[in-house]
């Protein structure tokens, strides 16, 4: 094993530990808003998205539904980075559908982390799967154990996730598009937070990040027909 294949393992890891770990906060609020053990479990293998789990559980436990049109515009994040994993891989049908339920932020940051098309597969394989398996197992101990643990936020796993994909994402903001693009993005979430209702700042952002994504997508293929 070379030291760039240990590296691109150990970061996987410790990204799939970190994320997986907050899946334990996930399970503790199903149960609280209603759902029994078996469902919870269902909706993240499933589901599986992460903030959109979390969006849908406060749906259940606010009793309304216009927060579940929210969880699906969360997951909608999940197709800008299902393009990026398409350009790298050219995937056949059969490991596309699979490529797409473990596309998440992690696994397609650590795949762009990556110096070459080897360790970005490693990488994307290593980290999807890692991170797919803690999250389920913690949603299941998060799920069992419920009230028990008090309030996941006291245990950092809330922080713990952000920090991991933060991590990542700061060594990427080197090139002058990734960093307009996150003034941007910055701004105008900023701008609209007293004039929408909360929430929808942040999927402006998204918005804003995706049409940057496919920009650079679109360029990048069209540098790919020329040469």
């Amino acid at each position: 094993m070379t030291s760039q294949t240990a590296a691109t393992w150990r970061m996987a890891l410790s990204v799939s530990v970190a994320t997986g770990a907050y899946g334990v906060s996930f399970g503790a609020l199903a149960v609280a808003a209603g759902l029994d053990v078996w469902q919870t479990m269902v909706l993240s293998l499933l589901m599986y998205t992460g903030g959109s789990q979390f969006a849908f559980v406060g749906a259940l436990a606010g009793g309304g539904l216009p927060a579940t049109g929210a969880a699906v515009l969360v997951g909608l994040r999940n197709a800008v980075y299902v393009m990026q994993v398409n350009s790298w891989f050219h995937p056949r049908l059969a490991q596309r559908i699979l490529m797409a339920h473990v596309t998440t932020d992690e696994s397609t940051a650590v795949a762009a982390a990556q110096p070459d098309q080897r360790l970005r597969k490693l990488g994307f394989w290593a980290t999807g799967v890692g991170v797919f398996t803690l999250w389920n197992v913690m949603t299941l101990a998060g799920a069992l154990l419920g009230n028990l643990m008090g309030d996941p936020k006291a245990w950092g796993l809330d922080g713990a996730a952000i920090a991991a994909f933060c991590g990542l994402l700061w060594p990427r903001l080197v090139a002058r598009d990734a960093v307009a693009t996150a003034v941007v993005a910055a701004v105008v979430t900023v701008a609209l937070v007293p004039v929408l209702p909360a929430g929808l700042p942040v999927l402006s952002a998204v918005v804003v990040g995706g049409g940057a994504a496919w920009h650079q997508i679109r360029r990048s293929a069209r540098a790919e027909g020329t040469r």
